[in-house]
């Protein structure tokens, strides 16, 4: 396979990606752009909403079934960008721009890699898709589509991970608590105050230890993050509320864990979602296998990515570093798409 061939119309296609700003719930710009770039290399690409995606020319229904799935979504630039997120620019090796290195990156060089095993026969099917909302866990994403795909046995997920393989990651559950008091004058001895209330409740989500741990991504992770109460200086407060962040492990579904901490946290709460479960892929399944035999060292990621949202097994590996997500004058390496290609190809062709 040459891969030198395909490699050069990656980064072309990422600074084409970059110039479309595509934020969450807004990435219509960059899919029809996409939609028609695969048209015009006689493609047949099909589309839900701003999903993308691609089926193996040579589809067989009798063969297994592997996605391979990045995101077109961003999220919107913070401050202390010194170029401008959107032009991208290519200096010393590296292409700058909000987008590529989460997860523009991991986008083109696997639908490269699609196009690459599509020119071969294969012993599986490919689906390459481009979905959005990724970056907001959205339901007009990935979770849209996933019910109009042929069965998936397995998938690929394109995220920044330095091209080594995430074969867990955490769930997450977003709990919001309150803790009633009763309202009266700070000058008098009277009502119920709320947040005094809320300080054995805080020492629980704070020690809380769950009995199940994860050997892949460890214990279950609770934080509260956002605590609000009272509405002027004299008045004893009569609710705090409280926002808990919790990462969950695959040991567990959202559901169980979530009436375990309801039965023993001592407050009301209530979980915004239980949608976005931990995943993991088996160290004995034959694409971890793989990896090991490639010399590349499997992890657990802590970071959330769609793959909550799949019900088969994944594997998260893609160029570029996590701690360049999200930050100003983002950016990828060439060498790390021409790596990425080579990498995915190893992975991926002919493999059972």
């Amino acid at each position: 396979m040459d891969i030198d061939a395909s490699f050069y119309d990656s980064p072309d296609l990422l600074k084409q990606l970059i110039a479309r700003p595509s934020f969450s719930r807004e990435e219509a710009d960059l899919a029809d752009f996409l939609e028609n770039y695969l048209k015009e290399r006689k493609l047949v690409p099909y589309r839900k909403g701003n999903n993308i995606w691609l089926l193996s020319p040579d589809w067989d229904n009798r063969k297994p079934v592997v996605l391979l799935n990045s995101h077109i979504d961003t999220v919107k630039p913070v401050a202390g960008w010194t170029k401008d997120p959107f032009y991208p620019v290519e200096e010393k090796g590296k292409i700058y721009g909000l987008g590529s290195n989460d997860a523009g990156a991991s986008l083109v060089s696997l639908l490269q890699v699609f196009l690459i095993l599509s020119e071969t026969r294969q012993e599986n099917n490919f689906i390459f898709l481009a979905s959005c909302e990724e970056e907001v866990s959205g339901t007009g994403g990935i979770e849209s589509v996933l019910p109009l795909l042929p069965p998936v046995d397995w998938a690929i997920v394109g995220e920044p991970t330095g091209m080594q393989p995430a074969i867990a990651e955490k769930g997450l559950m977003v709990l919001d608590a309150t803790v009633y008091g009763k309202s009266g004058h700070a000058a008098r001895d009277e009502g119920e105050n709320a947040i005094y209330k809320a300080i054995p409740v805080i020492e629980w989500f704070r020690n809380k230890q769950f009995t199940k741990v994860s050997p892949l991504s460890g214990a279950v992770k609770m934080t509260i993050t956002v605590a609000q109460a009272g509405t002027q200086h004299n008045v004893i407060p009569d609710e705090c509320k409280l926002t808990i962040d919790v990462r969950t492990n695959e040991c567990y579904t959202n559901e169980e864990l979530f009436t375990e901490i309801a039965s023993a946290c001592g407050c009301e709460i209530k979980a915004r979602s239980f949608r976005l479960n931990a995943s993991h892929i088996s160290p004995g399944h034959p694409l971890v296998k793989r990896a090991v035999l490639l010399g590349l060292t499997p992890f657990s990621s802590p970071t959330l990515s769609d793959q909550a949202l799949m019900h088969f097994p994944s594997l998260k590996i893609g160029p570029g570093e996590s701690s360049r997500s999200h930050t100003a004058d983002e950016f990828i390496c060439l060498h790390e798409i021409r790596d990425a290609v080579d990498i995915y190809l190893r992975l991926l062709n002919h493999i059972g």
